[in-house]
């Protein structure tokens, strides 16, 4: 492994944020292909044993995994530059995409170029998909719980932090003791005083708001940050609670603008809780204008954000040490190859979605749980948009940025004919 520089990490790690389309899964692909095969900043162990790190956090896993990589390279203000700038692209336009969908309403041609995207992504994940297989699953063993994993969650619904939990404790009980693993690196790890430092951060101001007399601000923070806290599994795991209770508790948004600030998220790069910016943001627009719509979106991003900060830089110092440790290792191990049955969960889902305009879930036998695409409602020009980006990727070679650029022009080709 070599330390970058501070330009090389700037222009690498802003990279990936600008790149970031697609969801978790796509973004760990993308950072696995910069961080690992590219540079070589990561070796290939680091990376699985982190991604496992992150996958047991509550947030985004994505956004923590960059801060991890950059805490790795350069220690705090490493994870600070990486975190923050896997985040920013995508809090920029979801905060330019608040003031079109005001003015505009959906937008339409915004949407016709990012489903260009969208089906470049499509064939970005499953690219990658197979090279993350390819080095996480090394043995029998791994692939029944990659297996399993992938039908635990796509066919039986199951809660990702169960089946999670479950590869954890499978690799930890089977373990072989006689299997050697590397030595802990020297860390200095201070839990008590990172914990007071970045606690007070993130709560110190959200008291604040509530003290000074800002209550949309303020249930808006305590919100967000109650969230973050419970956001296991992803942002997917916590819509269904997020839009009742910011349409029907607070009031905040009707449910069609829920819908709409879900779709317009996840055409952005970022992580998809990106979400709670523009639901704040457009709150704030509706009730005090653009003013109010700048101030709650700062404050969505602080709340759902900073903990992730927490998390990691709480986390991080651990993690060669747990490595070192031959059960704990082999959990995390276990951990690697259940992810990989998630992320095929998640590749068809997107998939799925994207080219199907209505998918329901059907019940099978038992307990078993399929989404089901009603075929009439195939999308042919997402197909086709599809199919071209698998040339440019997979036949032309082209590189991540070219196909999304030519994808996003595609895309708004067919939205003006």
């Amino acid at each position: 492994m070599t330390t970058p520089s501070w330009h090389d990490m700037t222009r690498v790690f802003g990279r990936i944020g600008v790149l970031s389309f697609g969801g978790p899964a796509a973004q760990i692909a993308l950072m696995h292909r910069e961080l690992v095969e590219t540079r070589c900043w990561l070796d290939e162990q680091t990376y699985l044993r982190a991604l496992s790190l992150c996958m047991l956090l509550p947030g985004p896993e994505a956004m923590q995994l960059a801060t991890y990589a950059g805490w790795r390279l350069r220690g705090v203000p490493g994870g600070l530059l990486a975190g923050g700038l896997f985040v920013l692209p995508g809090a920029l336009i979801i905060a330019a995409l608040v003031a079109l969908y005001v003015g505009f309403g959906a937008v339409p041609l915004v949407q016709a170029a990012f489903l260009g995207i969208k089906s470049a992504v499509i064939v970005i994940v499953l690219q990658a998909l197979v090279k993350l297989a390819h080095r996480a699953l090394k043995r029998p063993a791994a692939w029944v719980i990659a297996g399993l994993s992938f039908v635990a969650i796509f066919a039986l619904d199951l809660p990702f932090p169960a089946i999670i939990a479950v590869a954890a404790l499978w690799g930890f009980v089977t373990a072989r003791p006689s299997e050697t693993v590397e030595a802990p690196l020297p860390v200095r790890a201070q839990p008590l005083k990172t914990a007071a430092i970045w606690l007070s951060l993130w709560l110190l101001p959200l008291a604040a708001l509530s003290l000074w007399g800002a209550p949309l601000l303020a249930d808006i923070g305590w919100f967000f940050a109650w969230l973050a806290v419970v956001s296991f599994g992803g942002a997917y795991a916590l819509l269904g609670y997020m839009t009742q209770t910011v349409v029907q508790t607070y009031g905040w948004i009707s449910t069609p603008q829920m819908i709409d600030a879900l779709g317009l998220a996840e055409t952005t790069p970022g992580p998809l809780i990106l979400v709670t910016q523009f639901v704040a943001m457009l709150s704030g627009q509706l009730a005090g204008g653009a003013g109010l719509a700048f101030a709650a979106g700062v404050v969505a991003l602080w709340a759902t954000f900073i903990p992730c900060f927490l998390w990691i830089f709480l986390a991080a110092p651990y993690l060669s040490r747990i490595a070192a440790q031959p059960r704990l290792s082999a959990a995390l191990q276990a951990i690697s190859a259940a992810v990989v049955g998630v992320i095929l969960n998640l590749s068809l889902w997107f998939a799925i979605n994207v080219l199907f305009t209505r998918v329901t879930s059907s019940d099978g036998p038992g307990w078993l749980r399929l989404p089901q695409p009603d075929p009439a409602t195939l999308v042919p020009e997402t197909l086709a948009l599809t199919l071209l980006s698998g040339l440019l990727l997979l036949a032309a070679r082209r590189g991540i940025a070219q196909t999304i650029a030519l994808m996003a022009l595609a895309g708004l080709l067919l939205g003006l004919v």
